[in-house]
C-alpha cells in the first residue's frame, strides 16, 4: 500500500487545481515530499494541514469582529 499521493492525487482530494497545489507547494505553504523532480503527498500530513488551515480561519474570524474598524470623527 503506497504511502503517499501523487500531485494531481492530492489536488483532486483537496478540490484545487493542479497548478495551484504545485505554487503552494513551491512557496511551502502546504506540506510535500520532493523526491527528484516528483512532489508527493501524504495524506496524513493534508488532513492534519487542513484541519489547521480550519482552526486559523475560525480564530482569524473571530478577531476581525472582536476587532472594529477605526474612523476619523470631526470634533
Amino acid at each position: 500500500m503506497r504511502k503517499t499521493m501523487t500531485a494531481k492525487e492530492a489536488a483532486n482530494l483537496l478540490g484545487v487545481s493542479y497548478w495551484l497545489l504545485l505554487e503552494m507547494a513551491k512557496k511551502g505553504q502546504i506540506p510535500n515530499i520532493r523526491a527528484g523532480k516528483r512532489v508527493l503527498f501524504r495524506l496524513e500530513s493534508l488532513e492534519e494541514w487542513m484541519d489547521q488551515q480550519e482552526k486559523d480561519s475560525i480564530t482569524k474570524s473571530e478577531n476581525e469582529q472582536k476587532q472594529g474598524t477605526l474612523r476619523k470623527v470631526d470634533i
